[in-house]
């Protein structure tokens, strides 16, 4: 039987803590498996989980509801005994924080924080602070709140950077750069993600920089650097075989069937294999926890599926987006990863002519980014459902509705392509229906658009159709 390395009590196998000192029993298998709020050194790289600081002693799904409310018992206890000694608190209520935080209740979590906040500020302890800065930026963030967020994370990034903690630093950056990656602002993600890992390698950090790098690898996707993307998938996956790491040596395998796929059909075959061995390996893993391994899986099948899409295998390709999402909503549901699945679960259905269901599914898609306040991706889906509806359902109302929707949102952007392109398409619309002055007015429209960013082709088209209907029509002046 093996032993407590803290109380050096006997314990079981399968205990994920010591049930006699309530210590954390967590081998390297699993660290990365663990939610945000945990121990410094753990850094989740699957999919940019922002990370937290303070240690996690205690996780109350693997115990019973009872010790759940025992261990809140006993924190209140203490905290009380040290207000009447006047004693720091700070600490006490960053521990019932993660506890309440891991029961899901991330209300009362929040609340806590925000005490153990004042607490930590009320004794200028600067490094507390921004612990405790990072940690709200945590949930801020799963609440969707970004804004929130950044400031959360920017303060406690002022302070380490004045402190020169340069591990939770790195850290700080990582989670600013994550929540600029989810709001698509690249140019913002890449800065925060570039310096951690020079400061990673400024230090000699090389945990560090290799986590910092994995992270980085999805800017370098939506950029097409795949030749970058390519040596440093290579030289992480080295260096977790050597510590064998096996969550590291998944994601990693996982990343790069992901490149394979995106190098084009020549790769297909490769991305494929290597996708299905990274499932493999994910299977071999000794453990029962559901969300764990749904976090390594929910990707691998995403990209199968897209793999299979593209051999025409639609039935199998179907298959593995269902799994993609039924493995994310495990621990995420409706999030803006979801929304990478049910777009090509919608595409899917186009694919299949079943054109009802690809509305279905780029409508829950659009319904998420708008929580999300993702306006671009919101216009260029119901772009997306008004071509379905005029084009092939052939319900030209409701394709204007989406249309004129698409419309509104992207000349709030400035987008002017997108614009100059809805208003041609209205035109178009209007004059098959022999609506003239009304289609006369979206070509002139357009039009402008189309001077605006200098699309030639375009405006020489719609100058023609403006030509040929007034010429039609004497009665237009």
């Amino acid at each position: 039987m093996n032993s407590c390395p803290h109380c050096k009590k006997a314990i079981e196998v399968n205990w994920s803590y010591c049930h006699h000192c309530d210590k954390p029993l967590i081998v390297n298998l699993l660290k990365e498996a663990i939610s945000p709020i945990e121990n410094l050194e753990i850094y989740d790289e699957e999919n940019n989980n922002s990370t937290a600081f303070h240690e996690m002693l205690y996780d109350p799904n693997q115990t019973k509801e009872e010790e759940f409310r025992q261990r809140i018992q006993d924190i209140d206890y203490t905290i009380d005994q040290k207000i009447i000694f006047g004693e720091s608190i700070g600490s006490l209520l960053l521990e019932k924080a993660s506890l309440y935080y891991h029961k899901n209740d991330l209300a009362t979590s929040l609340k806590i924080l925000e005490s153990a906040l004042n607490s930590f500020m009320d004794e200028n302890d600067l490094v507390n602070i921004a612990i405790s800065h990072n940690e709200i930026g945590l949930i801020h963030e799963e609440n969707g709140f970004y804004d929130d967020a950044i400031y959360h994370f920017e303060q406690a990034t002022n302070i380490l950077e004045d402190a020169e903690d340069y591990n939770k630093l790195i850290q700080t950056y990582n989670n600013l750069a994550n929540i600029y990656y989810i709001l698509k602002d690249i140019e913002h993600s890449y800065e925060y993600y570039d310096k951690a890992l020079k400061l990673s390698e400024q230090e000699n950090l090389v945990s560090e920089e290799i986590k910092t790098s994995s992270n980085l690898v999805e800017i370098l996707f939506y950029l097409k650097d795949y030749e970058r993307i390519e040596r440093i998938l290579k030289r992480n996956l080295e260096y977790f075989r050597q510590r064998d790491d096996i969550y590291g040596v998944i994601v990693s395998i996982s990343k790069i069937g992901k490149l394979y796929y995106n190098l084009g059909s020549t790769h297909y075959k490769q991305a494929d294999q290597i996708l299905r061995e990274a499932l493999d390996l994910i299977k071999k893993v000794r453990t029962q926890d559901i969300i764990y391994k749904a976090k390594l899986r929910w990707e691998c099948f995403l990209y199968l599926g897209k793999v299979n899409l593209a051999w025409n295998k639609e039935d199998l390709a179907e298959s593995f987006f269902m799994r993609s999402l039924e493995s994310l909503r495990n621990f995420e549901n409706e999030s803006i990863k979801e929304c990478s699945i049910l777009e090509s679960i919608a595409f899917l259905y186009e694919v299949k002519a079943e054109y009802q269901k690809a509305v279905e599914f780029y409508s829950l898609c659009y319904e998420i980014f708008q929580k999300f306040g993702n306006d671009f991706e919101v216009a260029s889906l119901k772009y997306k459902v008004a071509q379905i509806y005029s084009e092939y359902i052939k319900e030209e109302t409701v394709a204007i509705k989406f249309f004129e929707e698409a419309l509104e949102i992207f000349k709030d952007l400035k987008y002017s392509k997108e614009t100059a392109e809805i208003f041609h398409r209205l035109g178009d619309i209007y004059l098959k229906r022999g609506i003239i002055e009304l289609a006369l007015d979206y070509f002139e429209k357009a039009k402008l658009y189309y001077l605006e960013f200098q699309d030639e082709t375009n405006l020489n088209v719609v100058l023609s159709k403006i030509k040929t209907l007034i010429k039609k029509d004497t009665n237009i002046t």
